[in-house]
């Protein structure tokens, strides 16, 4: 027995793999084979022989399941990039129909009542804490409704983790509008959620727009029945 196969049989009997042995020795598998034809190993060493095949499933299965994510993660991007080609260039009209689209999910439609009668002045209200959403919805209210910057009001609606004024300098940032514009800031605690669901989703809240014209709120009414 030379010295190499002396030290194959060393690193077989304590348990090491075809795959070891010859990573460390450059023996062919084939001639590892028939050295160790009949060989009788230990407990110790068939243990740990299950437990690199055991480890070697577990790689495998892991490396396949990060192709299979990058595999879908690059479907996917695919899939949202032919998807925002299909979207032409919007027009005034197309601003339109958004803005009426985004009043009606998230914008005050119910009419003001009190005793029975309705009210005679309405106010135009959309909150949300989407930031691009926001944004749409002044530049709906500004060319599509003529609504000057001094008529917009904006409310901040926080919950008692989130700081007043960092809350502010975000949504002062987002909409373009000055100090001047916002008002009481409404802090919430969600009483059905006793504190336990993970409120800090929402790092500056949501903001509401307000606008005080009960002309424009009907016109508004109007454009939603026109896309119902």
């Amino acid at each position: 027995m030379n010295s190499n196969q002396a030290a194959a049989y060393k690193l077989r009997i304590a348990g090491h793999s075809y795959n070891e042995i010859n990573a460390k020795l450059g023996t062919p598998k084939s001639t590892l084979n028939g050295w160790f034809k009949g060989l009788v190993l230990s407990d110790v060493a068939q243990a740990r022989l299950r437990g690199r095949v055991r480890q070697g499933t577990l790689n495998a299965f892991v490396k396949r399941n990060k192709l299979q994510t990058h595999t879908a993660e690059n479907r996917a991007f695919a899939t949202r990039k032919a998807a925002q080609q299909e979207i032409p260039e919007l027009n005034d009209g197309d601003l339109k129909v958004i803005g009426a689209v985004l009043y009606w999910a998230e914008g005050y439609k119910r009419l003001k009542v009190r005793d029975g009668k309705e009210r005679m002045g309405h106010t135009v209200s959309f909150v949300n804490a989407d930031e691009i959403m926001i944004r749409t919805f002044l530049k709906f209210l500004k060319e599509i409704l003529q609504v000057p910057n001094s008529k917009v009001r904006l409310y901040m609606r926080l919950y008692e983790h989130i700081n007043e004024e960092t809350a502010r300098r975000h949504w002062m940032n987002v909409t373009g509008f000055p100090k001047e514009n916002f008002n009481k800031t409404t802090y919430l605690v969600s009483i059905a959620s006793k504190r336990k669901r993970p409120y800090n989703r929402l790092t500056y809240g949501t903001l509401q727009v307000e606008v005080c014209d009960t002309q424009k709120f009907h016109y508004l009414m109007g454009l939603i029945e026109g896309v119902k």
